[in-house]
């Protein structure tokens, strides 16, 4: 039995590394075509905040002693200028180095996957230890590997493939958000700040993710809720009046009633120290430019008061291209407001369940952002 377990394993395990290799296959050959597919400038692949051709005018800017936010094209962190400028500079007059920009986009797609199957592996583990503790290791060997599904989900997702072939910087973007979730997962308080604040450097959003990064590192990851532990029922199998079963309950309901404010105080002194040091670096690359203040103009502030008003897949530029001027700002609190009114409600309820949180507040912040793409419900249906 065991050795029929082990080359089952061993089979999945490779047909994961099998169906990984061909998505990242798709995406080469996809990007020989790039300019013929002309994805990086629908938009439903590029927003004002993650197309490559407005970095690439941005870094232009800057080569020639100016602002890279001079006019309207740019609107990125600084740090991407440092980071991609250089793989745009050959084709800067038509369009960015493609292949360039490649190789950037793949490895980001292919170490989110990675980074979803571990995380997944770890909530089967979290998981499968609950049911052992209730007396059902039976049904914990019957667990689809959720870990390998949801990476390859991401892989094999249209969206995901058009964002990583239409180069713009959400796959980027995304790579981070998933590393905090990870991080958070695995308990690891410094990789969790720092893939939190540099995913809320570039996109502002992945702010309200600090909640569930939170949970996951003073509580683990999910585990049965204390209603359900106190009136659990499978068939004959177990009943709550079982007194193996009642000295087993108590054990689950210590472990998600303990907060474990070590983790959570790391975090937060971690994050200070990332945040700090991101906007060192920003200041070093803006000093001749404006410094924070212009940075954070024409970035945040730009995010926030959604003065583009070019089509996207959202519902906002429609909306502040019809609304009287006077109303303006009002709609403008109204909108963002809507998502905070969110999060503590949500919170309340799904503590319990992190991860579902944070898919929750990802797939809310898609659908209600200033300038949304097909990029972002990629990560949230993963």
């Amino acid at each position: 039995m065991e050795e029929k377990t082990e080359n089952g394993s061993k089979r999945k395990e490779l047909g994961f590394w099998k169906w990984a290799m061909a998505s990242v296959a798709l995406r080469i050959i996809l990007s020989f075509f790039s300019q013929n597919l002309n994805l990086s400038s629908r938009p439903e692949v590029s927003t004002p905040l993650t197309s490559l051709q407005r970095l690439s005018e941005g870094y232009w800017l800057k080569q020639l002693s100016m602002s890279p936010y001079s006019g309207s094209m740019f609107h990125g962190s600084p740090l991407l200028l440092s980071i991609l400028g250089p793989v745009t500079t050959k084709n800067v007059l038509t369009g960015p180095c493609y292949m360039g920009g490649v190789t950037f986009y793949m490895p980001s797609d292919f170490s989110s996957a990675i980074l979803i199957r571990a995380t997944g592996r770890s909530l089967e583990m979290a998981h499968g230890r609950h049911l052992k503790s209730l007396g059902l290791g039976k049904l914990f060997e019957e667990i689809l590997p959720s870990g390998d599904i949801a990476a390859l989900v991401y892989l094999w997702n249209p969206f995901t493939i058009v964002s990583c072939v239409g180069f713009n910087t959400s796959p980027i973007e995304n790579m981070f958000v998933i590393l905090s979730l990870f991080g958070a997962s695995t308990g690891i308080a410094p990789l969790a700040a720092f893939g939190w604040v540099i995913a809320s450097h570039l996109s502002l959003y992945p702010l309200v993710l600090v909640i569930p990064v939170i949970l996951l590192l003073g509580y683990g990851l999910d585990a049965p809720p204390n209603k359900l532990l106190s009136h659990f029922h499978v068939g004959d199998e177990i009943s709550t009046d079982h007194v193996e079963y009642q000295s087993l309950k108590n054990k689950p309901v210590e472990e998600t009633t303990s907060f474990s404010w070590k983790r959570v105080i790391a975090f937060f002194m971690w994050a200070f120290i990332w945040i700090s040091y991101v906007l060192i670096l920003c200041a070093i690359s803006m000093k001749e430019y404006g410094g924070l203040a212009e940075m954070f103009k024409r970035t945040y502030g730009f995010i926030l008061t959604v003065k583009d008003l070019s089509p996207n897949i959202g519902v906002l530029w429609y909306f502040f291209a019809e609304v009287f001027e006077y109303f303006r700002n009002f709609f403008l609190i109204v909108f963002h407001v809507n998502i905070l009114f969110m999060i503590l409600p949500l919170a309340i309820r799904l503590n319990h369940r992190p991860c579902f949180l944070a898919f929750v507040y990802l797939a809310i912040s898609s659908i209600l952002k200033s300038y949304p793409s097909v990029s972002y419900p990629s990560v949230s249906n993963s």
